[in-house]
C-alpha cells in the first residue's frame, strides 16, 4: 500500500524512447483531490521509472483548493472528485476538461466498541445521522436495520470534512438524491454548512478522527478505510440490497451510465444512487482537470502523455490500491479528449498518437 503523505515528489530516472528525453527537463505540478492521492502517487512513481527530464509534484489539498488552484492557474493540472460548476467553467472561459481516471466507493465509516459485525445502514439512516436527527447508536431505526446486533447506548459522532472536498461532494450529491429534507436543508457541494459534527482535513483527517473518537461516524474513500483498517458499513442501495463497497459494485454503479454516455459528454457525470441492483451507491469518477487550449505545448505534451499512459497502462495498479477501473468505453473517450488538447491552434498529440496497441482491451 501507498503511505499517504501531503506531497509527492516524483525522482528522475532514466528512460530514452519518448520525444521529451532530448529535451530539458520537465516540471508539472497539480494540486486537488485525496480521494484518488494513493494511485495517483503510485502512478507517478511507477511513469517516471522510464521517463527522464519528467517531474511531477501532486499536492494532496482536497479538491477544492484543486479546483481553485487551477482557475488561478497556479498549478499544471487540478484533480477533483466532484465536477467544476457551471459558473466555475464560465469564469475560466470554458478553458477545461475533465478527464476521469478511476473510480471509487466513498463508505460510511465508525467506531464502536463491543461491535463486530459489518453493520447496515439505509439512506434514511444516514441522512437522519448526519442532519442530527439520529443521535444515539442505539436508536430503534438503526437497530431495525441491523437485526440481531446489541449496540450500545453511546452519542454518535458525526465527522464530516472540513476542507472543500470532492469526497463530500459525492457524499452530499448521494444524500440530496435519497433525503428531500438533506436536499432542501444542505444540498450538494464540495463544501456545505454541516447540521451537525466535527470537521476533518482530508480523507486522513476524517479517517484518523473517526478511528481515535468512540462512538464517531464518518465517510470517506474506501482505500482510507481500509489502509485505516476502519470499519465500513454496508448501505441500502435503491432496489432495496444491502451493498458492500467493491470492485464490482462500485464498476456495476457506473455500468448504467456508461451504457448511454455520449460521445460529446464532458465527464461531468454522477454515479450515485444507482437503479441496478448490484451496485453499491456511493460511487464516483474521479477526474483531473486540464486546459483545453495550452499556453506552452511542451509541458502539455508531458502532460497528456502521462494522462495517457495513466487512463491506459496505468489502470493495472487500480485493482490493487482498492479502485475500480475505467470501462472501455470511457478510455476510448479519454483519447478523444485528449486529442483536442490544443497549443496555439495546433493539436499538442500527434495525429493517431497511441494507437491501437494503447487501448485497454
Amino acid at each position: 500500500m501507498v503511505t499517504v503523505r501531503t506531497t509527492l515528489l516524483a525522482a528522475l530516472v532514466a528512460f530514452s524512447s519518448s520525444p521529451l528525453a532530448a529535451q530539458s527537463e520537465i516540471r508539472l505540478t497539480g494540486a486537488g483531490a485525496t480521494f484518488p492521492y494513493p494511485i495517483y502517487s503510485k502512478w507517478v512513481l511507477e511513469y517516471t521509472k522510464t521517463r527522464p527530464h519528467i517531474e511531477i509534484n501532486y499536492q494532496s489539498i482536497g479538491s477544492g483548493g484543486g479546483i481553485r488552484q487551477f482557475m488561478d492557474r497556479t498549478v499544471d493540472f487540478g484533480a477533483t472528485d466532484g465536477p467544476m460548476a457551471d459558473s466555475q467553467i464560465a469564469a475560466v472561459r470554458g478553458n477545461v476538461l475533465h478527464i476521469p481516471t478511476v473510480l471509487g466507493a466513498v463508505v460510511p465509516v465508525y467506531f464502536l466498541e463491543g461491535v463486530s459485525q459489518q453493520l447496515r445502514f439505509t439512506p434514511e439512516l444516514l441522512s437522519g445521522i448526519f442532519l442530527g436527527q439520529i443521535t444515539n447508536w442505539n436508536d430503534s431505526r438503526i437497530a431495525a436495520a441491523n437485526p440481531g446486533v446489541t449496540l450500545p447506548n453511546r452519542d454518535i459522532v458525526v465527522v464530516h470534512r472540513s476542507d472543500g472536498s470532492g469526497t463530500t461532494y459525492v457524499w452530499t450529491d448521494y444524500l440530496s438524491k435519497v433525503s428531500p429534507e438533506w436536499l432542501r436543508r444542505v444540498g450538494r457541494s464540495t463544501s456545505v454548512s454541516w447540521p451537525v459534527g466535527l470537521g476533518g482535513r482530508g480523507n486522513e483527517g476524517v479517517a484518523s478522527t473517526v478511528r481515535r473518537t468512540p462512538g464517531a461516524i464518518g465517510y470517506v474513500e474506501l482505500v482510507y478505510a481500509v489502509q485505516n483498517r476502519i470499519a465500513y458499513g454496508l448501505v441500502r442501495n435503491r432496489s432495496g440490497q444491502f451493498v458492500n463497497a467493491t470492485l464490482a459494485s462500485t464498476t456495476a454503479a457506473a455500468a448504467g451510465a456508461m451504457a448511454t454516455i455520449p460521445a460529446s459528454t464532458d465527464f461531468r457525470i454522477s454515479i450515485t444512487d444507482p437503479a441496478a441492483a448490484d451496485a453499491y451507491p456511493i460511487a464516483s469518477f474521479t477526474w483531473i482537470l486540464l486546459p483545453r487550449e495550452a499556453t506552452d505545448a511542451t509541458r502539455a505534451r508531458a502532460l497528456l502523455e502521462f494522462l495517457w499512459w495513466a487512463t491506459h497502462e496505468g489502470q493495472r495498479f487500480a485493482t490493487e490500491l482498492g479502485y475500480a477501473a475505467l470501462p472501455a468505453r470511457v478510455v476510448e473517450l479519454v483519447e478523444q479528449r485528449l486529442r483536442t488538447v490544443s497549443a496555439g491552434g495546433r493539436p499538442v498529440l500527434p495525429a493517431g498518437y497511441g494507437g491501437r496497441a494503447a487501448r485497454r482491451g
